[in-house]
Protein backbone atom coordinates (compact mmCIF):
# COMPACT_ATOMS: atom_id res chain seq x y z
CA UNK A 1 0.00 0.00 0.00
CA UNK A 2 1.35 3.48 -0.92
CA UNK A 3 2.01 6.25 1.59
CA UNK A 4 -0.87 8.17 0.19
CA UNK A 5 -3.12 5.56 0.30
CA UNK A 6 -1.64 4.64 4.16
CA UNK A 7 -2.68 8.00 4.78
CA UNK A 8 -6.11 8.34 3.37
CA UNK A 9 -7.09 4.81 4.80
CA UNK A 10 -6.17 6.20 7.68
CA UNK A 11 -8.27 8.99 8.12
CA UNK A 12 -10.86 7.04 6.73
CA UNK A 13 -10.35 5.02 10.52
CA UNK A 14 -11.35 9.01 12.43
CA UNK A 15 -14.83 8.60 13.35
CA UNK A 16 -17.06 11.40 12.62
CA UNK A 17 -18.26 12.11 15.97
CA UNK A 18 -16.59 13.11 18.74
CA UNK A 19 -2.69 9.92 24.73
CA UNK A 20 -2.78 8.98 27.97
CA UNK A 21 -4.56 6.40 29.46
CA UNK A 22 -6.09 6.33 32.92
CA UNK A 23 -4.77 4.00 36.00
CA UNK A 24 -6.72 0.92 36.00
CA UNK A 25 -6.08 0.26 39.64
CA UNK A 26 -8.32 3.48 40.58
CA UNK A 27 -10.83 2.17 37.88
CA UNK A 28 -11.10 -1.24 39.13
CA UNK A 29 -12.52 0.15 42.21
CA UNK A 30 -15.10 2.02 40.61
CA UNK A 31 -16.29 0.22 37.49
CA UNK A 32 -16.97 -3.69 37.12
CA UNK A 33 -14.83 -5.39 34.57
CA UNK A 34 -14.25 -8.99 32.99
CA UNK A 35 -11.64 -10.48 35.02
CA UNK A 36 -10.45 -13.47 32.64
CA UNK A 37 -7.78 -12.85 30.42
CA UNK A 38 -9.67 -14.31 27.10
CA UNK A 39 -13.37 -14.47 25.91
CA UNK A 40 -14.89 -14.83 22.81
CA UNK A 41 -18.20 -13.26 20.76
CA UNK A 42 -19.50 -15.13 17.59
CA UNK A 43 -20.88 -12.59 15.21
CA UNK A 44 -23.16 -13.99 12.69
CA UNK A 45 -22.99 -11.84 9.24
CA UNK A 46 -24.85 -11.36 6.35
CA UNK A 47 -24.42 -9.79 3.08
CA UNK A 48 -27.93 -8.71 1.98
CA UNK A 49 -30.61 -6.07 2.23
CA UNK A 50 -31.73 -7.55 5.60
CA UNK A 51 -31.61 -11.11 7.60
CA UNK A 52 -34.55 -12.30 6.09
CA UNK A 53 -33.56 -12.18 2.32
CA UNK A 54 -29.70 -13.31 2.96
CA UNK A 55 -29.04 -16.74 1.27
CA UNK A 56 -26.01 -16.70 2.61
CA UNK A 57 -24.80 -16.19 6.82
CA UNK A 58 -21.18 -15.48 7.43
CA UNK A 59 -19.83 -16.61 11.15
CA UNK A 60 -16.50 -15.25 12.85
CA UNK A 61 -15.48 -16.34 15.94
CA UNK A 62 -13.43 -13.07 17.84
CA UNK A 63 -11.07 -14.11 20.99
CA UNK A 64 -10.88 -10.71 23.32
CA UNK A 65 -7.76 -9.76 25.20
CA UNK A 66 -8.97 -8.89 28.24
CA UNK A 67 -4.99 -8.88 29.67
CA UNK A 68 -3.84 -6.39 27.15
CA UNK A 69 -6.47 -4.04 26.63
CA UNK A 70 -8.76 -4.84 29.30
CA UNK A 71 -11.56 -1.86 29.35
CA UNK A 72 -11.65 -2.14 25.59
CA UNK A 73 -12.22 -5.68 25.39
CA UNK A 74 -14.78 -5.36 28.65
CA UNK A 75 -16.48 -2.53 25.98
CA UNK A 76 -16.77 -4.89 23.64
CA UNK A 77 -17.83 -8.27 25.51
CA UNK A 78 -20.50 -5.65 27.34
CA UNK A 79 -22.21 -4.26 24.15
CA UNK A 80 -22.52 -8.23 22.30
CA UNK A 81 -23.86 -9.16 25.62
CA UNK A 82 -26.64 -6.23 25.58
CA UNK A 83 -27.50 -7.00 22.36
CA UNK A 84 -26.13 -3.56 20.56
CA UNK A 85 -24.11 -5.03 18.04
CA UNK A 86 -27.28 -6.90 16.78
CA UNK A 87 -28.50 -5.82 13.05
CA UNK A 88 -25.89 -3.34 12.66
CA UNK A 89 -23.78 -2.54 9.95
CA UNK A 90 -20.75 -2.44 8.93
CA UNK A 91 -20.61 0.95 7.48
CA UNK A 92 -17.00 1.50 5.80
CA UNK A 93 -15.27 -1.12 4.28
CA UNK A 94 -12.10 -1.00 2.00
CA UNK A 95 -10.69 -3.98 0.42
CA UNK A 96 -6.61 -4.53 1.28
CA UNK A 97 -7.12 -2.77 4.37
CA UNK A 98 -10.44 -3.21 6.71
CA UNK A 99 -13.96 -3.60 7.40
CA UNK A 100 -15.64 -1.24 10.41
CA UNK A 101 -18.73 -1.85 11.99
CA UNK A 102 -20.04 -1.21 15.90
CA UNK A 103 -22.39 2.38 15.40
CA UNK A 104 -25.58 1.36 16.58
CA UNK A 105 -26.73 4.39 16.96
CA UNK A 106 -27.02 5.57 13.40
CA UNK A 107 -25.09 3.07 11.09
CA UNK A 108 -23.02 5.95 9.13
CA UNK A 109 -19.96 6.07 11.33
CA UNK A 110 -21.67 9.09 13.27
CA UNK A 111 -22.07 7.55 16.51
CA UNK A 112 -22.00 4.98 19.18
CA UNK A 113 -19.99 5.25 22.58
CA UNK A 114 -18.21 2.95 25.44
CA UNK A 115 -20.73 0.32 27.25
CA UNK A 116 -20.01 2.03 30.48
CA UNK A 117 -18.35 4.57 31.97
CA UNK A 118 -14.73 3.39 31.97
CA UNK A 119 -13.19 7.14 33.61
CA UNK A 120 -13.25 8.94 30.94
CA UNK A 121 -16.01 11.78 28.88
CA UNK A 122 -15.78 12.64 25.20
CA UNK A 123 -12.00 11.90 25.90
CA UNK A 124 -11.37 13.50 29.00
CA UNK A 125 -9.93 11.58 32.41
CA UNK A 126 -12.68 12.65 35.24
CA UNK A 127 -13.03 11.45 38.70
CA UNK A 128 -17.12 11.08 38.35
CA UNK A 129 -19.21 9.44 35.82
CA UNK A 130 -20.52 11.42 32.48
CA UNK A 131 -23.64 12.97 32.72
CA UNK A 132 -24.72 11.14 29.45
CA UNK A 133 -23.64 7.28 28.49
CA UNK A 134 -23.28 9.07 24.82
CA UNK A 135 -20.36 10.74 26.54
CA UNK A 136 -18.62 7.57 27.55
CA UNK A 137 -15.37 7.07 26.20
CA UNK A 138 -12.24 4.63 26.53
CA UNK A 139 -9.14 5.23 27.67
CA UNK A 140 -6.28 4.38 25.04
CA UNK A 141 -4.46 0.73 25.88
CA UNK A 142 -3.11 0.61 21.95
CA UNK A 143 0.95 0.47 23.76
CA UNK A 144 0.07 -3.17 24.60
CA UNK A 145 2.73 -4.75 21.76
CA UNK A 146 -0.42 -6.27 19.80
CA UNK A 147 0.25 -5.33 15.73
CA UNK A 148 -1.94 -4.63 13.10
CA UNK A 149 -1.77 -7.93 11.41
CA UNK A 150 -3.82 -10.22 9.46
CA UNK A 151 -7.06 -10.68 11.40
CA UNK A 152 -6.63 -8.51 14.17
CA UNK A 153 -9.48 -6.62 15.97
CA UNK A 154 -8.80 -2.87 16.61
CA UNK A 155 -10.87 0.23 17.96
CA UNK A 156 -11.67 2.80 15.69
CA UNK A 157 -11.26 6.48 17.36
CA UNK A 158 -10.91 10.31 16.36
CA UNK A 159 -7.95 11.78 16.19
CA UNK A 160 -8.11 12.64 19.80
CA UNK A 161 -6.99 10.41 22.23
CA UNK A 162 -9.26 8.30 24.51
CA UNK A 163 -11.95 8.93 21.90
CA UNK A 164 -12.56 4.65 21.51
CA UNK A 165 -16.36 3.98 22.05
CA UNK A 166 -18.11 1.08 19.99
CA UNK A 167 -17.23 1.26 16.71
CA UNK A 168 -14.55 -1.18 15.41
CA UNK A 169 -12.24 -2.58 12.44
CA UNK A 170 -11.07 -6.19 11.44
CA UNK A 171 -7.86 -6.49 9.27
CA UNK A 172 -8.76 -9.45 6.47
CA UNK A 173 -6.51 -12.07 6.03
CA UNK A 174 -4.83 -10.80 2.86
CA UNK A 175 -3.11 -8.27 3.97
CA UNK A 176 0.77 -7.95 5.81
CA UNK A 177 0.62 -5.31 8.31
CA UNK A 178 -0.74 -1.91 9.02
CA UNK A 179 1.71 -0.67 10.56
CA UNK A 180 1.41 2.57 10.43
CA UNK A 181 -1.36 2.10 13.12
CA UNK A 182 0.56 0.63 15.44
CA UNK A 183 0.65 2.33 18.46
CA UNK A 184 -2.45 4.60 17.96
CA UNK A 185 -5.28 2.54 17.44
CA UNK A 186 -5.73 -0.20 20.45
CA UNK A 187 -5.70 -3.88 18.76
CA UNK A 188 -7.96 -5.54 21.49
CA UNK A 189 -8.92 -9.08 19.96
CA UNK A 190 -8.55 -11.52 17.00
CA UNK A 191 -11.07 -13.38 14.81
CA UNK A 192 -9.57 -16.98 15.24
CA UNK A 193 -12.37 -18.37 13.40
CA UNK A 194 -14.12 -17.43 10.08
CA UNK A 195 -11.23 -14.98 8.86
CA UNK A 196 -11.90 -15.59 5.80
CA UNK A 197 -14.81 -14.72 5.65
CA UNK A 198 -13.51 -11.48 6.75
CA UNK A 199 -11.73 -11.49 3.47
CA UNK A 200 -14.47 -12.10 1.48
CA UNK A 201 -16.60 -9.54 2.90
CA UNK A 202 -13.94 -6.92 2.69
CA UNK A 203 -14.10 -7.57 -1.13
CA UNK A 204 -18.00 -6.17 -1.38
CA UNK A 205 -18.93 -3.11 -3.79
CA UNK A 206 -18.92 -0.13 -2.07
CA UNK A 207 -19.90 3.28 -3.00
CA UNK A 208 -17.62 6.19 -3.25
CA UNK A 209 -18.06 6.90 0.55
CA UNK A 210 -16.30 3.09 1.17
CA UNK A 211 -20.17 2.11 1.91
CA UNK A 212 -21.14 -1.54 0.89
CA UNK A 213 -23.62 -1.14 -2.05
CA UNK A 214 -25.46 -4.23 -0.29
CA UNK A 215 -25.78 -3.37 3.18
CA UNK A 216 -22.82 -6.01 5.48
CA UNK A 217 -24.91 -6.40 8.46
CA UNK A 218 -24.33 -8.27 11.98
CA UNK A 219 -27.34 -10.27 12.52
CA UNK A 220 -26.08 -11.13 16.14
CA UNK A 221 -23.41 -11.19 18.05
CA UNK A 222 -23.13 -13.33 21.63
CA UNK A 223 -20.43 -13.54 23.60
CA UNK A 224 -19.22 -16.32 25.79
CA UNK A 225 -20.27 -17.17 29.30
Amino acid sequence: MSATKKTAAFLILVLFTFSTPGCLEDLVDEVEIYQGETSTVTMEIVHAESAANATLTYTIEIELYHDAAPNHADSFRKHAQQGNYDNVTFHRIIDDFMIQGGDFENNDGTGGYAAQWYGYCNGSETTEECSSPSSYTLPDEADNGLLHLPCMLSMAKTSQPNTGGSQFFIMPDDITQHDWLDGVHTIFGKVISGCEHVTTLSEVATDGNDRPVVPVIIVSATASE
